[in-house]
């Protein structure tokens, strides 16, 4: 049987494995090809990772706990693009990441959110604390494969990751 504590760190691990993966992609390209949008939808890898922060953001602060830190840049969101550096959006991603880490170590797997997302079947397939992490696993996961594609048509790079 498995605990609590051991289901918590086994989400964590998965989580985790699935930063650095995003982390490990994107890895020893230049600004220029950070930016660069390969893809009819015009995304770049920088905007996604950026992306990704917002989705940590989101679903552990403005969902899970029902208030979030203030944005470090007015709320401008674009989708899948920015201008920041990258250093800044790098920053982000890892902030982000730290706050929902901190989030998840203090409030039980099975907890409600605060609040809920605005969208369906989204709102019915997070009703606690374990759904809103296997969510973003979920999500960071398909967004990996993204950028694994992009870093492919930028330099050719494949098998980039952890494993």
């Amino acid at each position: 049987m498995v605990t609590i504590d051991g289901e918590r760190a086994a989400l964590c691990e998965f989580l985790d494995y699935q930063r650095a993966s995003v982390l490990a992609v994107v890895a020893e390209l230049d600004e220029t090809s950070l930016r660069k949008t390969v893809l009819p939808s015009g995304w770049s890898p920088l905007g996604l990772v950026e992306h990704l922060g917002y989705a940590e953001r989101h679903w552990f602060q403005e969902v899970f706990r029902g208030a979030a830190e203030p944005l470090p840049w007015p709320d401008d969101h674009t989708p899948l693009i920015t201008s920041r550096p990258p250093a800044q959006v790098f920053g982000f991603y890892s902030d982000q990441c730290r706050i929902s880490d901190a989030i998840i170590a203090g409030a039980s797997l099975t907890a409600a959110p605060a609040a809920r997302h605005p969208e369906e079947p989204l709102a019915s397939q997070t009703t606690d604390l374990r759904r809103i992490v296997l969510h973003v696993i979920e999500e960071t996961a398909r967004h990996i494969g993204h950028l694994d594609v992009a870093r492919e048509l930028i330099d050719g790079r494949t098998g980039l990751g952890p494993r």
